[in-house]
């Protein structure tokens, strides 16, 4: 873990990043405008580096600040990051790279009773699973909050004895009554008028252990009647005794986090502080805060600025951390990383690529106003960049026996007929795929209907329409391979489907010279049963079968989509037996899908990713 007094200091003769040029093709927004014109006037220029966070003096004993700007990405490590906080990281760390500068990964760990380790090690996966870093100039910026504790702790010390900030005693209720709200103004505390040498002393009785938790706060002496709420005297610390993931049992004080926040942007040299837009009431306290700290010397000018976006909202999702652990610890969902989660390991582990997420939120732009996304347009994403990369293979999900009758007749008892097929039918230095063709085959269940509606151009026997007429067999090619006739089929004492019969035409073989003799309108997808495999496919669907699951007061988890997944025996190509975990691929007619990461099962289990058009609802 990196402290605020620790890290490799630039050298001053370090180059300084070239100013990178700015891209015309990058839709603008209010965030590019803001750091452009701070860009040009200079607004951060004279900043300097003291070998890595620290206070006023600590910077000014360093050399000129080698970034242009410094961003900050800051989750609290209460669980996992999920498709909102990953618009946050490609904001961030995307800015911070347009414009030459560098983009902070802290965690914002103030808060020890949910926080663990756990967490802390999936938010590092999941940024840079999204292709991000946090290094630069040979520095590692990754910071804790909990590294600044001794800073903050001092700060408040400050704030007391210069009569900004002060202890309460009243009980949370006391206080909740006493705030007032948007008509009526707040009642100053009896514990306000207290001395700054009572007050200071009675902080470090909360911070020695002498006051059991719940009993007092340390508070900011702003204005109980501000029309603000958020500046009606907020709180800065609270006792609490829990173990802290990263200092143990050292405090049983803690900073909250709207505290917290400020200072470390500043300790942290950061230009742009980048928040959604429930924050926006809070930024007259950041400034507040750091104009006081500023004014005692403790930090440097200029200090941070908050900017306010509106966060990611999209249907089909929750993105309360509190639901999704719910979630989770109730067993809905077999984990964070549960392919149905909206988490970016859940993402992830479906199949989603990172440069698909990445264009997915470049395209949802940054704004000051709200509005939802529909699920659709991640989908979008996905196919559009796994349509050029995927690799192509034929699955069949329903399986169901194709017997050639006519084949050994053909072409002989035992004869396998070698097929070849593009592996992606634009890209042929990818290669050619082999299959086999023979006697007994594999086909989807939905691909024959004894009695053929209209357009259905499949699978269907001989069969007397509705106007009497005598209707033969359909003829249809077995993709990449030859065109068969089907003759009938087989049921069992239930009707359902057992075998499709139907018999070879010869000399039709794709890629032949007779293979256009024979016009047929259906194609179908196969699987041999000589080199298929056979293997568990996770049909994955949207959680939740409302757009908006949680809105109102309603239950989200009343609305919990009972198929969200389905998981199928299959048949699959041959070319698929050694899939790499974590490999995606086109499944033939039915979408994309990648080799999961998390099952048990042995050999190679597949997950839909999404199909190749939206058909939700449909």
């Amino acid at each position: 873990m990196t402290s605020s007094s620790t890290g490799t200091r630039p050298s001053p003769a370090a180059p300084t990043a070239p100013e990178p040029a700015r891209d015309a093709a990058r839709p603008s927004n209010f965030l590019r405008q803001i750091i452009e014109n701070d860009l040009d006037a200079g607004t951060y220029s004279a900043r300097h580096w003291g070998g890595g966070p620290g206070d006023a003096a600590h910077q000014a004993a360093g050399p000129a600040d080698p970034q242009r700007v410094r961003m900050r990405f800051p989750p609290e490590p209460n669980g996992y990051l999920h498709i909102g906080h990953a618009k946050s990281i490609c904001l961030n760390f995307g800015l911070a790279q347009e414009y030459g500068g560098v983009c902070h990964l802290r965690f914002d760990d103030t808060n020890p009773e949910k926080e663990e380790q756990e967490y802390v090690d999936a938010i590092v996966d999941a940024v840079r699973w999204l292709g991000f870093d946090w290094q630069s100039h040979g520095t590692s910026h990754l910071y804790y909050a909990s590294n600044y504790f001794d800073f903050m702790y001092r700060a408040a010390e400050y704030l007391i004895e210069a009569g900004h900030a002060y202890v309460d005693e009243q009980t949370p209720e006391q206080m909740r009554a006493n705030r007032g709200d948007f008509t009526t103004p707040g009642t100053d505390s009896p514990f306000r008028s207290r001395s700054p040498a009572e007050h200071l002393a009675r902080f470090r009785a909360m911070r020695d252990g002498q006051l059991p938790d719940g009993a007092a706060v340390l508070r900011a002496r702003i204005d109980m009647a501000s029309p603000n709420i958020n500046l009606r005297d907020p709180s800065l610390y609270r006792i609490r005794r829990a173990t802290h993931h990263n200092t143990g049992d050292t405090w049983c004080i803690y900073p909250m986090y709207t505290f917290a926040h400020p200072i470390e942007d500043a300790l942290e040299n950061i230009t742009h502080s980048i928040c959604t837009l429930e924050f926006e009431d809070q930024r007259p306290f950041y400034d507040w805060l750091l104009e006081r700290l500023i004014e005692g010397g403790l930090l440097a000018a200029p200090a941070p600025r908050q900017y306010e976006f509106a966060r990611l909202n999209l249907t089909y999702v929750v993105t309360s951390k509190r639901k999704l652990r719910q979630l989770v610890d109730e067993g809905r969902v077999s984990g964070w990383d549960d392919p149905r989660m909206p988490t970016i390991a859940g993402l992830r582990r479906r199949g989603y690529t990172p440069e698909a997420i990445r264009l997915f939120c470049e395209r949802s732009g940054a704004s000051k106003s709200g509005g939802w996304i529909d699920y659709s347009s991640l989908e979008i994403a996905l196919r559009e960049d796994l349509d050029e990369k995927a690799p192509r293979a034929m699955a069949v999900l329903d399986p169901v026996k194709l017997v050639i009758t006519n084949w050994e007749e053909l072409m002989g008892a035992g004869t396998l007929d070698a097929c070849s097929a593009p592996v992606h039918p634009h890209h042929p230095e990818m290669g050619q795929r082999s299959l086999r063709f023979g006697r007994d085959l594999w086909i989807e269940r939905s691909d024959f209907e004894a009695v053929p509606p209209k357009g259905f151009f499949r699978f269907y026997p001989p069969h007397t329409a509705a106007d009497g007429t005598a209707k033969p067999g359909n003829k249809v090619r077995m993709k990449y391979g030859h065109v068969v006739e089907c003759t009938g089929a087989t049921v069992d004492a239930d009707g359902r489907l057992v075998e499709v019969h139907a018999k070879l035409l010869p000399d039709t073989k794709s890629g032949t010279p007779g293979a256009d003799a024979v016009k047929v309108k259906g194609v179908i997808t196969w699987v041999g049963d000589s080199d298929g495999i056979e293997a568990p496919v996770h049909l994955y669907d949207r959680l939740f079968t409302e757009a908006h699951p949680d809105a109102g007061d309603r239950d989200f988890l009343s609305v919990l989509n009972p198929d969200s997944l389905k998981t199928v025996t299959a048949r699959l190509e041959p070319s698929l037996a050694n899939a790499a975990p974590g490999s995606r691929w086109q499944f033939e007619r039915h979408g994309y899908f990648a080799v999961d990461t998390g099952g048990d099962t042995p050999g190679p289990a597949f997950n839909r990713i999404t199909g190749l058009k939206d058909s939700w609802g449909r």
